[in-house]
């Protein structure tokens, strides 16, 4: 054993000492004593400066000890598979540390009950989060679980897929938001792009890009025009009305030139002035 792996239980026996606590070993502890025996360490905890050596001892024996209350949390979420449930058990493990730093034995609250929740919290966060295809408003999120129990007892009952209205009268709300909670639902899944749609043609199976629209050249033109519009607004007022009689009204060169009183040639010169500087501008600026 090397002085290092050595000096390791040395510093964790000497916390232990200074902090005047029991021999514990947490991953030994039952639930049952867990209660009794975090009391004791929060009683210690409080007295303790923070970032000591004996604090983070105290604290570390807290968490390993309460790491039940994480497990009987993440029980719930069973069905989801080995692999989320670790990223549960993370997640909720973050929401019992939370929960001893925030706890005060002040309120004579037991630490289960103030615990359970903050990791609860956690780790229905961690789904609002991330299990969401498109970002959607909390309250629809949460509508969506009432809307789906709503259709469930709906379809039961009439043998048929609930219309809209019978939604919103189970549901207490207005039709038009049970139409919202409908459209925000579609945002929990997403199917890829080169996901295969299988019997679209005699060649076998087509990818669902195949059938999505062209790109749509428009949209450079919006940039286009967000650009110009404050270029335009610096002209003069001359200039402005040269261009709203050419390009907004239609005119042609000799009706704008009757118009200002000039030469239809005067006119041309003036056009071909402002477009120059108009563009040289949005170069610079692009």
């Amino acid at each position: 054993m090397t002085t290092q792996t050595a000096a390791a239980p040395a510093r964790a026996t000497e916390s232990r000492e200074l902090a005047g606590l029991p021999v514990v070993d947490p991953a030994s502890v039952a639930p049952r004593d867990a209660r009794e025996l975090s009391k004791t360490f929060f009683d210690r905890l409080c007295t303790l400066e923070e970032g000591t050596r004996e604090h983070q001892y105290v604290r570390n024996v807290l968490i390993e000890m309460n790491l039940s209350l994480v497990q009987y949390a993440a029980s719930r979420f069973k069905h989801r598979g080995p692999q989320e449930m670790e990223d549960i058990v993370q997640v909720g493990t973050i929401g019992l540390i939370k929960a001893i730093d925030r706890f005060d034995l002040s309120r004579e609250v037991e630490f289960t009950s103030f615990a359970v929740p903050y990791i609860t919290g956690e780790i229905k966060r961690f789904f609002r989060d991330t299990t969401w295809a498109v970002h959607v408003p909390r309250r629809l999120q949460e509508a969506r679980i009432e809307l789906s129990k709503a259709t469930e007892e709906l379809q039961s009952r009439l043998g048929r897929s609930p219309s809209t209205q019978e939604l919103a009268e189970l549901m207490q709300l207005e039709p038009a938001e049970v139409a919202q909670v409908q459209m925000a639902a579609q945002g929990y899944n997403s199917s890829s792009l080169d996901a295969s749609l299988s019997g679209q043609n005699d060649e076998g199976e087509s990818a669902l890009s195949d059938f999505l629209g062209t790109e749509e050249d428009a949209y450079e033109l919006i940039e286009d025009f967000h650009t110009l519009a404050p270029l335009i607004g610096e002209l003069d007022e001359r200039d402005r009305m040269i261009l709203h009689l050419r390009f907004v009204e239609e005119r042609t060169q000799s009706e704008i030139g009757e118009a200002l009183g000039c030469s239809q040639m005067h006119v041309s010169r003036l056009l071909n002035r402002i477009m120059q500087r108009l563009r040289k501008e949005m170069l610079a600026t692009t």
